[in-house]
């Protein structure tokens, strides 16, 4: 910020306070919001009873002795009108030389139509709330450096409405999850984020140091070992809505730093999980968007007709050839995506190849919702295996967009089978699979108690990105960015208001 307009900015803030006006003080009075204030013009303009108003000043028109003023609160805007004759010389003078764009004031007076027939307020007494001393944008676009404009999110959030909305149709994503689990019976919960191991899904942790026990633990990846304990003590139908960390790439779909849900249903078959989630999915995007279709680039995704069901080996050999019923080398499925020129790591798996290959090419190809259902054994290491096909699990996602919107199950709750599956991904992860699972001895343990047969669900807020049509990181309200260095604020390129 150039020292002259910090220099103006201070001396204004002088002038409120030598005039007798606090610049930032404790109590406020407020009648209505904006939007109150709005709806019930006609009631109170009538009556001519005076209202306090309060929000940031967005637009100021001096002219002579009078003076109009746009004002913004977290529900609308009002015009507000100034004059010497009714709040003083004094008062006037100190406004309009004084009060600019991003200060916070407070308003009494009484509604009124204005000239241009807009609703307004006739203003009698004015205070300064919080006195700005750093210039704002202009306008939205005033930020023109994206990760600027994510690391100053309060101006991003000050200057546009859209994304105040965005936010507000976050909140009504989460809260129409949470109501839809209730309503069905299912009890939240909150499981430990810092953990011994981690498991449940295939990521590489964050990794902190508990002083107290002075051991290392991981930030967890997902919800779903701990919730299945859960099953082992006997409660039923239970969720977590939580943050989990994932030290991966960041890219449209993906952040390491993010909000997840999994719910789990002791007795619930394949079919009826199914069934429930297809319900889920439509009530979200009927409560977030007012209907049941919205854009996705250039797709027009459609909701509410029954979802297709897509298996996994039908397409895998339909794109590549190879038929995942017969026994499927790593060697093979390297040549393949060689050919297919399909990047991988030369520490990867059998499964970690076979769902590369499929992430390439079968799902590029699925734009319409639908179910993923039959996926091979080699990469779901916490599924139950499907009875008519050994080399199949019983595991289903909703795929739309060509992306992955969530994962579910049929539950593994045999402990050796279990204990096997972990075996062969720390296998992996001694191979160099840094995303592989780890061996979790304390969840076998749990499992040889008995844990009843249950689907299993889990998602992120990359849905609700996927709905608004937008990147992962442009919905979470403080994403993850690199820290500013001196060379990088030359770059963030923001336009401020001189007046």
């Amino acid at each position: 910020m150039r020292e002259d307009i910090l220099e103006t900015k201070l001396d204004k803030l002088e002038k409120i306070r030598s005039g007798g006006m606090e610049a930032y003080p404790e109590k406020c009075e407020r009648t209505l919001n904006n939007a109150e204030a709005l709806e019930k013009f006609d009631e109170l303009s009538a009556s001519e009873q005076e209202i306090y108003l309060v929000g940031r000043v967005k637009s100021n028109r001096p002219m002579g002795n009078a003076c109009f003023t746009h004002i913004e609160d977290g529900f609308g805007k009002m015009q507000l009108f100034l004059s010497k004759q009714n709040v003083g010389d004094e008062k006037y003078k100190l406004f309009v030389k004084n009060v600019e764009n991003g200060d916070f004031i407070q308003a009494k007076g009484k509604l009124f139509l204005t000239k241009q027939d807009e609703k307004s307020l006739q203003v009698s007494e004015w205070k300064m709330l919080s006195k700005n001393i750093r210039p704002i944008p202009t306008e939205y676009y005033g930020l023109k450096d994206e990760e600027a404009l994510l690391r100053k999110r309060y101006l991003d959030l000050m200057m546009n409405p859209d994304t105040r909305e965005l936010f507000v149709k976050k909140n009504i994503y989460w809260q129409t999850v949470r109501n839809f689990l209730t309503t069905a019976g299912f009890l939240e919960v909150q499981c430990p984020v810092l953990e011994h191991s981690t498991g449940g899904a295939d990521a590489e942790p964050f990794v902190t140091h508990y002083n107290a026990l002075d051991q290392d633990f991981y930030l967890r990846i997902s919800l779903e070992l701990p919730l299945k304990r859960l099953l082992v003590g006997g409660l039923e139908k239970v969720f977590e809505i939580g943050r989990v960390f994932r030290n991966e790439g960041m890219d449209r779909d993906h952040l390491q730093e993010f909000d997840h849900m999994e719910f789990y249903a002791a007795y619930w078959d394949f079919a009826r999980g199914v069934e429930f989630i297809e319900k889920m999915y439509r009530e979200i995007v009927l409560k977030v968007t007012g209907g049941y279709k919205h854009k996705f680039e250039d797709n027009e995704i459609d909701w509410e007709k029954p979802f297709a069901v897509v298996d996994y080996f039908t397409e895998f050999k339909k794109e590549t050839g190879i038929n995942l019923s017969n026994e499927v080398t790593i060697d093979e499925l390297k040549k393949k995506a060689d050919e297919l020129k399909i990047k991988y790591e030369p520490g990867y798996g059998l499964g970690r190849m076979i769902d590369t290959l499929y992430k390439k090419t079968v799902r590029q190809r699925l734009i319409q919702p639908c179910f993923l259902v039959g996926h091979p054994l080699a990469v779901s290491p916490l599924a139950k295996i499907d009875p008519t096909d050994p080399k199949k699990v019983l595991r289903v996602q909703v795929v739309a967009g060509r992306g992955e919107l969530c994962n579910a199950f049929s539950e593994l709750n045999d402990p050796i089978d279990q204990k096997n599956r972990f075996l062969e991904q720390a296998a992996a992860r001694e191979g160099g699979d840094k995303e592989a699972q780890m061996m979790d001895e304390d969840f076998v343990e749990a499992l040889e108690y008995g844990m009843p047969p249950a689907f299993g669900f889990g998602f992120s807020e990359r849905f609700f990105a996927f709905i608004m049509n937008k990147s992962i990181r442009e919905t979470v309200i403080f994403p993850s960015v690199r820290t500013m260095t001196k060379s990088m604020e030359g770059r963030a390129n923001i336009v401020i208001d001189k007046k």
